[in-house]
């Protein structure tokens, strides 16, 4: 594919002069939902462009800034036991617990392996089979059918010392939340990677029932422009709708064999996020087929009470209700090399993208 025609300066600054037409006596607020949009918004100085009448919120479209100390505390307490290897992936091994984090427990000897797929933490398990070998199991739509895929070949294959801790959580629901929070949020751009697997249609209830616009994007320059346009175009006219402007990716039904593997393997649960408390059946967990891979099922995980960092915002920054630069801990006593909370660790994280992007301009926008 050629990504020239998304990223044409001519037909980009068309869209900036009919946004600054419609917002010229309006301010408007989005949530891009999506970690990696918020990046792309900051690499490509679009925050600059746009009009200081359009807000934009970053919402909880990182996995792993959404998963609490609780969970964060349990991977901790399974690499502190001698027969354990916790395999993760690696955005999950700097972010800070309620006492310590993966890293630190590395460096004191722990066996933490980073893999870069769950079928290596299969691999993993088949090499040490006197350990239990324990991947993190964390993510939304997207990595979901990954891990469904090594669970399956684990039970096929008959690989019993393979387990999973799992967090994982869908996102359809927590936009449900949001939509009922006083974050003042007037539209959303909805992600791109997780559309690709649930399809355009698992969010249609947000504009039939919250009247709340939405536009799934790419993460092109034009991508984000135009979906920026479509939804400020929806709420001065009061056409309210989910739209999916990234149907090179993206269809109405969504990658429905990775919806069936889903299916074979987890279902819905109640699950707690950063910030928004527990949201029912807004989780997956291991169904009745598979729990004997959930390491819970064989293990008690015994944790002290979690604790959150005193003045961190990252919860509040996930419901779009704070930015970065309202917490006093941000770019002074948060920093990548030593994180206050999660979302100045992940690469999707929104301090993160705030403090990589600090002195270009737009940081508070």
């Amino acid at each position: 594919m050629n990504f020239d025609q998304f990223r044409t300066p001519g037909e980009g600054i068309e869209k900036l002069k009919h946004l600054i037409a419609k917002t010229a006596d309006r301010d408007i607020t989005i949530m891009e939902v999506c970690g990696t949009h918020t990046m792309a918004l900051f690499r490509h100085g679009i925050r600059d462009m746009i009009p200081t009448g359009i807000k934009l919120l970053s919402g909880p479209g990182c996995p792993v800034c959404v998963t609490e100390n609780s969970v964060i505390d349990k991977m901790i307490w399974l690499a502190g036991q001698s027969d354990v290897i916790v395999a993760t992936f690696g955005d999950m091994l700097r972010v800070p617990g309620s006492y310590s984090s993966l890293n630190l427990q590395k460096a004191n000897g722990a066996n933490v392996q980073v893999v870069y797929s769950p079928l290596l933490a299969l691999e993993l398990a088949k090499k040490h089979p006197d350990k239990k070998v324990v991947f993190i199991a964390v993510g939304f739509e997207t990595t979901i059918p990954a891990i469904a895929v090594a669970l399956k070949s684990a039970k096929q294959r008959g690989i019993n010392n393979f387990f999973v801790l799992c967090a994982h959580k869908t996102v359809p629901i927590a936009l449900e939340a949001i939509a009922g929070m006083d974050n003042n949020v007037d539209g959303l751009l909805l992600p791109g990677h997780v559309s690709s697997i649930i399809g355009a249609n698992a969010y249609r209830f947000l504009a039939e029932q919250y009247s709340l616009p939405g536009v799934i994007a790419g993460f092109e320059p034009l991508d984000l422009l135009k979906a920026i346009y479509m939804i400020v175009d929806m709420i001065t006219s009061s056409k309210i709708a989910i739209v999916n402007a990234y149907e090179r990716v993206v269809s109405d039904t969504g990658n429905i064999k990775a919806q069936q593997v889903i299916a074979q393997v987890f279902e819905p649960c109640d699950a707690s996020w950063r910030g928004m408390g527990t949201i029912a059946g807004s989780g997956l967990k291991l169904n009745e087929d598979y729990v004997a891979f959930d390491i819970e099922s064989i293990m008690r995980i015994d944790i002290a009470p979690p604790i959150e960092p005193a003045g961190c915002l990252c919860g509040q920054i996930l419901c779009g209700t704070k930015t970065p630069p309202d917490c006093a801990h941000f770019a002074s006593k948060c920093v990548p090399e030593n994180p206050v909370g999660p979302c100045m660790v992940s690469t999707e994280g929104t301090c993160a993208a705030y403090y990589k992007y600090r002195n270009i301009g737009g940081s508070d926008s």
